[in-house]
């Protein structure tokens, strides 16, 4: 395995009544006034929302609400965010939602104390992060990102039509609350493409060097496979306690950088499908789903030997009677099969995307991730659109 560092701070509260339990004594050592955020209202329709603010208030908390948090957060919200922290004095923020919620606060965290514009110094490009941000805890009620056990915040400048993730250690939740009962309301389509976004993360990893034999590929391996089997059964059964928590934590151990240990990591599927996002507001992990087949046919005979390993020790195919070509592009068809099976979209005009879209400029706004088994180009970026249209 290539030399790493490892950290995370961010402690995790995980099972049925946690947040009952543990979130009032986990914000005692803060000051008075939590800022709620969180997106368009479900927590109040399913209850969530008033059994925190029930919590908070008899904690003595004052709470202040930022609502509105949008599924591709925008640094217009972050700014928004941002300014009512600062007016209102805001001890801690309290993130309630899934990975566009937490996103948008660990930004909301970073600009609410920061004094120069953190679009230009740590999205347009890696920033030194030299300052504390505002201490941020969140309760997940989506499974999908993983975004409650790292510094990861994906943000959209709408004026620019770019949508950018950055890393920061920092910015690391001081605590995570995972109730897999909250994440029962969830709709069907989000519970899917949630799912899928997170079998696409361990991919984007798995799918990079180093390439010998190492334990995160080997825990990448059996985190796929239970994706695979948790959405199957999520999606017989949405109240499977266990199913939805396994796939509550898949998501978690996706993004917690322990697979990432020793790897370089693709990340370009995410790339492309992220100036997908940021020019037309699509579905992430649809868009995630259309793209992924489409990009691993063009990179396959590259890496062809994860890609034999991926349709064995993932999908379980027999190597028997295959050539290597064979086998690997078995894999990637069982994972277009298993899109279809789950009810995810294969095609870009799925998604909403017309003739009017241009597809050429989005291809040329993309970054090319130096992690990729093949050194992709624009025009062949461009090419991959065309083909998933």
């Amino acid at each position: 395995m290539n030399n790493f560092i490892f950290e995370n701070s961010t402690k995790i509260y995980f099972g049925k009544g946690c947040v009952k339990e543990y979130l009032a004594s986990a914000l005692a050592r803060h000051g008075n006034t939590v800022m709620l955020a969180y997106g368009g209202g479900s927590i109040k329709k399913n209850g969530i929302y008033y059994e925190i603010v029930d919590i908070l208030k008899n904690a003595g908390k004052i709470v202040v609400e930022f609502s509105g948090i949008m599924s591709n957060p925008t640094y217009a919200k972050v700014l928004e965010g941002a300014e009512l922290a600062k007016k209102e004095n805001v001890d801690f923020i309290l993130g309630v939602g899934g990975g566009s919620v937490m996103d948008c606060c660990k930004a909301i965290s970073m600009a609410a104390v920061y004094e120069g514009d953190i679009w230009e110094d740590f999205w347009a490009r890696p920033g030194i992060f030299d300052f504390e941000p505002a201490p941020i805890g969140f309760i997940v009620t989506a499974a999908g990102t993983g975004s409650e056990m790292n510094g990861g915040a994906v943000i959209t400048n709408e004026k620019m039509n770019i949508k950018t993730g950055r890393d920061y250690p920092r910015c690391n939740a001081e605590f995570a609350m995972m109730d897999p009962v909250y994440t029962y309301s969830v709709p069907k389509a989000q519970m899917v493409s949630g799912s899928f976004d997170i079998l696409s993360h361990i991919m984007e990893t798995y799918f990079s060097v180093c390439d010998e034999e190492n334990v995160s590929d080997d825990i990448s391996e059996a985190l796929m496979r239970g994706v695979i089997r948790d959405l199957r059964a999520a999606l017989k059964d949405p109240e499977d306690y266990n199913v939805r928590s396994n796939l509550m934590w898949e998501a978690t151990m996706a993004e917690n950088r322990i697979i990432k240990l020793g790897k370089k990591c693709d990340f370009q599927c995410h790339q492309m499908e992220h100036q997908l996002g940021a020019y037309t507001d699509c579905n992430h992990g649809m868009g995630l789903a259309v793209l992924h087949p489409v990009y691993y046919r063009h990179i396959y005979k590259e890496g062809h030997a994860k890609f034999k390993r991926f349709a064995v020790n993932v999908w379980g195919i027999s190597p028997q009677g295959k050539s290597d070509e064979e086998l690997a592009l078995a894999g990637v068809e069982a994972l277009e099969d298993f899109i279809k099976e789950i009810g995810l979209p294969l095609t870009l005009r799925e998604l909403g995307i017309t003739d009017k879209t241009d597809l050429r400029e989005i291809a040329e706004s993309c970054n090319l991730s130096p992690g990729s088994y093949k050194k992709m180009s624009h025009e062949e970026i461009y090419q991959i659109f065309k083909e998933s249209f």
